[in-house]
């Protein structure tokens, strides 16, 4: 992969480089963005609303663990989504993935899973071809998308909940930035 000059941070995208190094790099800025501003709290912060709003931190980080593993592994390969996720796939579910009876370590530890998942999948595979390749995800009678427009539809689905948790984070407790502060570590660089 294409580096990026010691005195930014590893989130940000290289300003050159290949499509899938770009696209690539460009999800993990928002997961590491998102991230940030779901980091360090406690129940009372995860569970916290906007006005008629139902979306809370906890919710986004759930909602999108499962959406990392759904990507990653069923829209991508066909493989079978994961027994965890079954009663959030059945009717009603929506409100189940924002709605997680967990404990702020267990959210954290399924979303920083998930996206370690979702990151070796897509790893492996770009290692086995590029991003014209074809994935499961499709539309009946239409065709099958390549491993770009899932990519893409995966950064689109960041773009929306990471402005989502900017809205969140700043009334918990006022954290507001673009991006984490250059010392912040993301999980997936933590080791554990």
């Amino acid at each position: 992969m294409t580096s990026v000059p010691e005195d930014l941070p590893d989130w940000e995208p290289p300003l050159t480089g290949t499509d899938a190094e770009q696209v690539v790099a460009a999800l993990d800025r928002q997961r590491a963005t998102f991230r940030w501003k779901a980091d360090g709290l406690d129940v009372e912060g995860l569970t916290r609303r906007i006005g008629a709003s139902t979306l809370t931190l906890g919710g986004l980080l759930n909602h999108l663990a499962f959406v990392e593993d759904l990507y990653s592994g069923h829209e991508l390969t066909g493989a079978d989504v994961d027994a965890r996720w079954h009663s959030l796939q059945q009717e009603g579910g929506w409100t189940a993935h924002f709605s997680p009876d967990a404990t702020p370590d267990e959210l954290y530890a399924l979303y920083d899973g998930a996206v370690s998942r979702s990151r070796s999948r897509i790893a492996t595979a770009l290692a086995q071809g590029d991003l014209d390749q074809p994935t499961h995800m499709g539309i009946p009678d239409v065709g099958q998308a390549n491993l770009r427009r899932l990519l893409l539809d995966l950064l689109e689905e960041y773009g929306r909940h990471t402005g989502h948790a900017d809205l969140l984070r700043e009334v918990v407790d006022g954290r507001v930035g673009e991006d984490p502060p250059d010392e912040w570590v993301p999980p997936w660089r933590r080791g554990g």
